[in-house]
């Protein structure tokens, strides 16, 4: 008999009150054990809004960090709040009728509380329900998540406006030299040649905090992006054609920054159109790429071409072993990035340009563009200079832009090309 109600108490998808008691028990130990003086305080906390109606939802690709930002955030506020996790094996079972359980069992083990911190909760049903039904009662919510499609469609409808989303993106620069201990101000020989030390390996091994202290960081990334590519698109999205999404995958990665060509790709791989456009499409979803449109007064033009920038150029180094030297794209990558995160404070957009020459990044605000900037590893060679050069040139006579950055690794200065001042930036510098 027991066994009976067992198999029909799996059937309806109710999950066990005390099972979901420990579970939750066992997650506010592990709470209590993090390392907090160990973590590094991102900018992005600054996005954060503490008392607010609207409920905090932070988004990106898995392992970026976004976890750490909310309890970071919450603790410096000294705030008390609840905590569930819902990427854990053990919550399973956890269905949409399990929330007022959750609640019964939060209140058991943290008491009072007007925060509530939720993990991952986009694979529950009508999760959007039962947080607009705790914003009614004026209860502070923050919520993570590794998906874009968490604020999508429906469940942004539901929402109806009733949250502040931020994106996470992997350290930047200047926090890979916090959590490393390395003054940004180097004005000792020991200090310039660390910081030296610390760019090539931000380029070669990128930001996602877990590899900073890893000795086998590589490994790490490839079981990272199986991860990403089974969990969160083949089994969240049904893929129907999983071999070809891991070859696609697989494919971007080792071409990343380049102008996605969806008819080239679509031969290639033997597939249509369609398919290959919706596959990618669940990668930047997924936060694995980071689509950059064509500038265009035309919607159509935009929205026909983009490039795909990886979330982390680590994943390019631990998965292209047989490449020859790729940095120049690494650099572009990172930088692309960097603006990406400036972007949230300083209202711009950003593009890229192409015609019979091409500019990196366009900046906007609006339909007026207020910066260009182009990424170049090395200046040393004359023809890659002057090649350089003109097409900021360029840009600025057709695209009416008077502030023109040359982001590289080699030293800093102005100079006059054609009649227009360029910056020419050193990228430890400008990151």
């Amino acid at each position: 008999m027991f066994c009976i109600f067992a198999v029909f108490f799996k059937r309806l998808n109710i999950m066990d009150e005390r099972l979901l008691r420990e579970v939750l028990a066992q997650q506010q130990d592990e709470l209590k054990h993090m390392p907090l003086a160990k973590w590094t305080h991102r900018e992005e906390e600054n996005l954060l809004e503490l008392d607010s109606p609207l409920a905090q939802i932070v988004i990106g690709v898995r392992r970026s960090g976004k976890s750490t930002l909310c309890h970071l955030f919450l603790n410096k506020h000294h705030i008390h709040y609840a905590y569930i996790n819902f990427d854990d094996e053990r919550l399973k079972e956890f269905s949409s009728d399990d929330f007022d359980k959750m609640l019964v069992a939060l209140q058991i083990i943290y008491g009072d509380y007007d925060y509530l911190f939720m993990d991952e909760p986009q694979n529950i049903d009508t999760w959007h329900l039962f947080v607009n039904r705790m914003l009614r009662l004026r209860k502070h919510i923050f919520i993570t998540g590794s998906n874009a499609k968490l604020l999508s469609g429906e469940l942004a409808t539901h929402l109806t406006g009733r949250y502040n989303q931020v994106v996470l993106y992997p350290l930047s620069f200047k926090e890979y030299l916090a959590l490393k201990d390395i003054p940004q101000e180097a004005l000792l020989i020991h200090d310039k040649a660390a910081l030296q030390v610390t760019l090539e390996e931000y380029l070669l091994r990128g930001a996602l905090p877990e590899t900073l202290h890893l000795a086998r960081w590589q490994n790490y990334l490839r079981t990272l992006h199986q991860s990403i590519i089974e969990r969160d698109i083949i089994q969240r999205f049904h893929v129907r054609f999983p071999a070809l999404m891991r070859d696609l995958s697989a494919y971007l990665v080792a071409n990343f920054c380049r102008e996605c060509n969806y008819a080239q790709l679509a031969k290639q791989f033997g597939s249509s159109d369609q398919t290959i456009r919706t596959y990618v499409g669940y990668m930047t979803q997924a936060y694995l790429f980071i689509p950059l449109q064509k500038f265009s007064y035309k919607s159509r033009i935009r929205l026909r071409s983009s490039k795909l920038y990886l979330v982390d150029v680590g994943f390019a180094s631990a998965m292209n072993d047989l490449t020859g030297d790729d940095t120049g794209w690494k650099l572009e990558n990172i930088v692309y990035l960097e603006l990406l995160r400036r972007s949230y404070q300083e209202g711009y957009q950003i593009y890229f340009f192409r015609e019979n020459y091409e500019i990196d990044f366009v900046l906007c605000k609006g339909r007026k563009v207020i910066e260009l900037i182009q990424v170049c590893v090395d200046l040393r060679d004359a023809k890659t200079e002057r090649r350089e050069l003109q097409a900021l040139v360029n840009g600025a006579t057709q695209l009416q832009c008077e502030q023109l950055t040359l982001i590289t690794l080699s030293g800093s200065r102005a100079i006059s090309h054609s009649g227009h001042t360029i910056h020419i930036v050193n990228a430890k510098e400008w990151l």
